[in-house]
């Protein structure tokens, strides 16, 4: 097997070799082999794709729809995407200069945070958060500043916003929100919003808001940062939590013209286009599936009543999810904060699949996130292993 020379292996990128792998995959990875587990790990819904969506997708292959699209996504797709913004936020996006269709909502957040920081650049990051913020920022050589909610209740407030950015200094172009949140399924009332936009209005931010679980509110409506502050709003989703189009890789960003012509550079420089049939795909989900997430808001509510139910019976402390399919669980006191620990013995000796909490940055210590995007049958035979292993 080929191996590059010893004087040659500091040849890499200073910055991604100072980057540690992404725990969440690699922590699936290291259980995944174990025999018998069953998984809560990844944020991959167990619905099938929709079978108009799978039909649209079929049809597109079938006519030969294989070449290279426009580079910000065809104009039907991006006309469809506005007009559900427009329908869901009441906020109106121009499909020509306003929408790019990306390769899932992680190109969308790698192209933005490329396209709009500099090195010396701060960034706010509320966490715990999904990971991936915290190295598409330092990879650009701005610096992500996490501000840890645990304390209260995973949401970040406007106050703490202002104290935060009194701390950061001058330096501070952005902020990143992900609401409802991964890992903690928490989300922003409309109130809440609008106490942030002020905010981040006066201080002259650009909010990146990560979208994608939108569609996976339970017990209030959602709200968006983008219906209250369009101007200085980069908005990210797709669908792949809402149609179960994981596989798709089909995401979009909606943002002012003059932050749309930079990250669309950044875009055609990472990866073209996004292919015809998941953008046909989209288009047949867009205009004909409002009701499929809703279909699987139900099924997601009822699993998330159910496993909290037992995993509070068993003295876990949990902060109930207003969205997404996520439990954000503190783990035994006998272990300390010692969250990779505490989800090794419970893959290696009960046979359950979690994830660290630690890996969602700071505040995520001393718990473990479960996923609840799992069959019936999956969630109710971890109960029954989880149960056996703290009782025992």
């Amino acid at each position: 097997m080929p191996s590059l020379p010893t004087e040659m292996r500091t040849i890499v990128n200073a910055r991604v070799n100072g980057l540690p792998p992404a725990q969440i995959r690699a922590f699936d990875d290291e259980i995944s082999s174990i025999p018998g587990i069953v998984k809560l790990t990844l944020g991959e819904p167990d619905f099938n794709v929709p079978e108009h969506v799978k039909q649209a997708a079929m049809k597109s292959i079938a006519a030969n729809n294989s070449h290279y699209s426009a580079s910000r996504g065809t104009i039907e797709l991006r006309q469809a995407i506005s007009d559900y913004l427009k329908r869901t936020r009441d906020v109106n996006y121009d499909p020509a200069s306003e929408i790019i269709v990306t390769v899932g909502a992680t190109e969308a957040i790698t192209a933005t945070t490329f396209a709009l920081l500099n090195p010396g650049d701060k960034v706010i990051v509320p966490s715990p958060i999904f990971s991936l913020y915290f190295p598409s920022i330092s990879l650009t050589g701005a610096q992500p500043v996490a501000v840890n909610t645990a304390a209260e209740g995973f949401l970040l407030t406007a106050d703490r916003l202002e104290r935060e950015l009194a701390a950061a200094g001058p330096d501070v172009k952005a902020i990143v929100l992900n609401y409802p949140n991964n890992p903690t399924g928490r989300t922003y009332s409309r109130a809440q919003l609008a106490a942030l936009a002020q905010v981040i209005k006066a201080h002259h931010l650009i909010a990146i808001v990560d979208e994608i679980y939108s569609e996976l509110v339970y017990d209030q409506p959602f709200a968006s940062l983008a219906s209250l502050l369009p101007d200085q709003t980069v908005l990210i989703n797709g669908l792949s939590k809402s149609h179960a189009m994981t596989g798709y890789r089909l995401g979009y960003l909606a943002a002012p013209h003059e932050v749309i012509s930079q990250v669309s550079k950044m875009h055609s420089f990472m990866v073209t286009c996004a292919d015809d049939t998941a953008q046909a795909a989209a288009l047949e989900a867009l205009r004909n599936g409002q009701a499929d997430p809703v279909a699987f808001r139900a099924h997601y509510q009822q699993r998330r009543d159910r496993l909290a139910a037992a995993m509070r019976a068993l003295g876990f402390n949990i902060a109930l999810p207003d969205g997404a399919f996520y439990l954000f669980a503190k783990i035994p006191a006998a272990y300390g904060d010692d969250d990779f620990r505490f989800a090794r013995d419970l893959a290696h000796q009960a046979k359950v699949g979690v994830i660290p909490g630690s890996a969602f940055g700071p505040g995520g210590e001393g718990h473990i996130r479960l996923s609840y995007a799992a069959a019936n049958e999956s969630i109710d035979l971890a109960i029954d292993r989880l149960t056996d292993f703290i009782k025992n």
